[in-house]
């Protein structure tokens, strides 16, 4: 198939791992943090807020990491050339106001690269927490409810979570190889996999930049500069059907989206954890997809599930295929991703 010549039937290296492996050596993605490197986020976080800036505006200056930093760079290595996840366990967040635990969250950002917006209105820190929104709702995002995510990426390079609160029941986090899907799928179905390289339209769900359509024409897998990058979300795939001309999906494109979806949910495949209050959660977009189970919610409002959410762009990035400029606007390394409009400034809401 001329679309696969250029790919390699099985891709090696780190990134294609299998969700049980992973499972079963949490010493590959768990992290604990030292007492002395508590401390020091805790004196970052103390100077960072007695300069009365938004965190919005954090800086790997205005949050020094003398000793932590190395770890930090480390770690952004292990996210762009490594298995692609890092979990960062030991801050409690209890003892602390929700002002440090986000400068905290969003000053260990600005050491891995540059945080991104995550909606029109400029949010450089997402909540992530049911608001009550209707999942069937084409305007709603699905992290806005209780309902399960189903396997998909965001939009910025890495993404980031910071456990406030965990749900009373559910709302595991749950992670799989986009490469190792890729792998399956070449060796039983090549026909399929290949029909993921197409320019399938994403729904936009009403985010649009200026002059730009209300969907991507960004194919699920690509192929640049020796990586294959996977960009997926099949809820938006499946809305923007809606829209005038689009790609309109086959049988072939429907059979290699469910295969897809199958493989991302098998449990050989992907691997799950359940983010404690605290726990810091790093994953590399371009070559995983991430979801996460449905939950039920503490009755107290005050107990709810509550992450904190960071889109970071990181600097020694994989180049991405120019397609992609139709959702993050440029394409250029360590300045790329987020969701940008004419009326976006960067701040950092609490609440």
């Amino acid at each position: 198939m001329p679309i696969l010549d250029d790919i390699p039937e099985q891709i090696t290296g780190p990134s294609a791992w299998m969700g049980r492996e992973m499972a079963q050596a949490p010493d590959q993605w768990l992290q604990g943090l030292s007492a002395p490197q508590i401390a020091e986020l805790h004196q970052a976080a103390d100077h960072f807020l007695s300069l009365s800036k938004d965190i919005g505006e954090i800086t790997a200056t205005d949050f020094p990491l003398p000793s932590l930093s190395d770890d930090l760079r480390g770690l952004r290595d292990k996210l762009i050339n490594g298995n692609g996840v890092a979990v960062l366990r030991g801050l409690d967040v209890t003892q602390i106001s929700r002002e440090k635990a986000a400068t905290i969250f969003c000053g260990i950002g600005a050491h891995l690269g540059s945080a991104r917006s995550q909606n029109a209105a400029g949010h450089i820190l997402g909540h992530v927490r049911d608001t009550g929104a209707d999942a069937n709702d084409t305007k709603t995002r699905i992290y806005q409810t209780s309902a399960r995510q189903t396997f998909h990426t965001d939009s910025a390079d890495v993404v980031g979570l910071l456990c406030l609160q965990d749900a009373q029941e559910g709302g595991l986090s749950l992670l799989v190889s986009a490469v190792s899907i890729y792998n399956r799928m070449r060796a039983e179905r090549p026909d399929l996999v290949a029909r993921l390289f197409d320019p399938i339209a994403t729904d936009r769900r009403g985010e649009v930049p200026d002059g730009a359509k209300p969907y991507m024409e960004i194919p699920p897998l690509s192929w640049h500069a020796g990586k294959l990058t996977v960009f997926y979300q099949r809820q938006y795939i499946d809305s923007a059907q809606r829209f005038d001309g689009v790609l309109k999906l086959t049988p072939e494109h429907i059979e290699a989206l469910d295969m897809f979806d199958a493989l991302a949910n098998d449990p050989e495949m992907h691997f799950g954890m359940q983010l404690a209050p605290g726990d810091m959660q790093f994953v590399y977009n371009h070559a995983q997809l991430h979801d996460r189970t449905g939950f039920v919610d503490w009755p107290d409002h005050g107990k709810r599930r509550h992450l904190l959410r960071l889109w970071l762009s990181l600097p020694e990035d994989r180049a991405l295929p120019p397609c992609f400029t139709q959702r993050y606007g440029s394409i250029e390394v360590g300045n790329r991703g987020g969701i940008v409009t004419s009326s976006t400034k960067l701040h950092a809401p609490l609440d």
